[in-house]
């Protein structure tokens, strides 16, 4: 009987020693808003955007919120997100009321993240167009192109080489903000279609009213997702946004 209940006692030490290393406390971890809702075009590749942005969170100890409903931005729910993800959204998505409370999370020193056709959004709300650092223009055909990386000690490209080869829909832009610190510059003799000139950059971040504001332009395909460099150049981009730039190798 002693022998029974010494070794019961020694199982529920070293299961609660187990299960210290690796304690889960959701309230500890950051909080992103995942925003998917689209009033124009509809990428068939937002649910594997979606899935891998989920698989990071997992990884990386960040909760994800997922949803297309904008009702979530009002600013009781606003003030328990750190970081806003907008991923490839298209057209008029908010609300003047919405807009507002999203301006207000803007101006408490947060962060947002769009990839895609986040700059394909909101074409009417000039404020918006500074903070995502430009407008959609038009595209050409998906297509492989080289991609110059101009600064590699963002947690976003360290790991990038200096010339990066990827097939994805590559976007000309409007309205770029010039503020912006560029990260990702697309050489526009490697492919068709181009409409920028030598400056065309397709990744870039800045810090907008208090908030750090990260943009990728890749995300078209399907197969963005799986790519490992451009998984990590997005993992990169949301820990800078949450102000963890050390947590990535």
């Amino acid at each position: 009987m002693r022998k029974k209940l010494l070794l019961s006692i020694i199982a529920g030490l070293l299961f609660q020693w187990g299960y210290n290393q690796n304690p889960v406390d959701s309230s500890q971890n950051e909080n992103i808003l995942l925003f998917t809702k689209t009033a124009g075009f509809r990428h068939s590749s937002i649910e594997t955007g979606v899935k891998l942005v989920k698989m990071l969170g997992e990884q990386n100890g960040f909760n994800v919120t997922h949803t297309e409903d904008a009702s979530v931005f009002n600013d009781s729910f606003l003030k328990n997100i750190d970081l806003i993800v907008f991923l490839s959204t298209t057209g008029d998505i908010l609300n003047p009321k919405q807009e507002l409370a999203f301006k207000n999370f803007i101006q408490s020193k947060k962060g947002f993240l769009g990839i895609h056709a986040a700059t394909d959004t909101e074409f009417e709300w000039e404020w918006y167009g500074k903070l995502v650092g430009g407008y959609f223009s038009d595209h050409p055909r998906v297509q492989e192109a080289r991609l110059e990386v101009l600064d590699k000690d963002h947690p976003s490209c360290k790991h990038l080489p200096d010339t990066w080869i990827r097939k994805d829909e590559w976007y000309n832009f409007k309205n770029l903000n010039s503020d912006v610190r560029v990260l990702i510059n697309l050489d526009e003799s490697s492919y068709e279609g181009g409409k920028n000139g030598e400056n065309h950059p397709i990744a870039w971040s800045h810090v907008y009213e208090g908030s750090r504001i990260f943009y990728t332009g890749g995300g078209h395909t399907h197969e963005s997702y799986d790519e490992p460099l451009f998984v990590k150049h997005i993992l990169g981009g949301i820990l800078w946004c949450l102000n963890r730039e050390n947590a990535i190798e």
